[in-house]
């Protein structure tokens, strides 16, 4: 597994998963949420002031309103509820970013950052991980139909060109990168070196929803209607 390769990313939370469970969030997702965001603000005002126009490769990710939940909210959400090692949000922002190289036209936004993290993390523990929840799980998870997360992710795969391997060394890169990242920004509360959580088997019935216009998850049980969608 690509989660034990590298001196960086252990300072990443990335260590082998522990018997023990853990209630703490990996430092990884913190990182991931705080360098998305700065990306996503500094692209909405891109195309706010018209100085780049959104285009057309990644619009099978958009919606026509940025969900409510936030971007830390939304990654903590996806590790708590499918257990996928941290290593999988590394290398899901290793696809998002092969994205924007293959196809520089197109901008990771607020309408499509949401869609591309729950699909790229979900085709990410497909290939590390040995054990994985299936399409459906994940998108109860994120707040899709199963449906749509079927069409993104063959969206992905097909913008990806199927490049979904990544080394030991690409992954060992992006790890320092995300470090340097958390010295250049000075991230608020990165001084702490997280483990990655062993997280029980988790019943569909136990995924909260993801309510609209709130940011916090509510609890449901197995009798609850289906979750609401990400705002299309």
């Amino acid at each position: 597994m690509l989660a034990a390769t590298g001196s960086y990313a252990p300072t990443l939370g990335l260590d082998a998963p522990s018997q023990a469970v853990e209630t703490t969030t990996p430092r990884v997702l913190s990182i991931l949420s705080g360098v998305l965001e700065r990306l996503v603000a500094r692209n909405d005002r891109l195309l706010a002031s018209r100085r780049f126009e959104a285009g057309k490769s990644l619009k099978g990710f958009h919606g026509v309103r940025a969900p409510a939940i936030s971007l830390p909210k939304y990654l903590e959400r996806i590790y708590k509820y499918t257990g996928c090692s941290p290593a999988c949000f590394v290398v899901g922002y290793v696809y998002i970013d092969r994205l924007v190289h293959r196809h520089p036209d197109s901008l990771v936004v607020s309408l499509n950052v949401h869609r591309l993290l729950v699909t790229s993390v979900m085709v990410a523990s497909k290939v590390l991980d040995d054990v994985h929840y299936n399409n459906a799980f994940y998108a109860r998870v994120g707040g899709v139909s199963n449906v749509e997360l079927n069409r993104l992710e063959i969206e992905l795969l097909f913008l990806l060109d199927f490049g979904v391997v990544v080394s030991s060394g690409v992954f060992e890169s992006y790890c320092l990168h995300l470090e340097r990242e958390v010295l250049i920004n000075g991230l608020e509360g990165m001084n702490r070196i997280d483990k990655a959580l062993a997280l029980p088997n988790i019943g569909l019935e136990h995924v909260p929803e993801i309510p609209v216009g709130n940011t916090t998850a509510k609890g449901s049980n197995a009798s609850s209607p289906p979750p609401d969608k990400l705002e299309d």
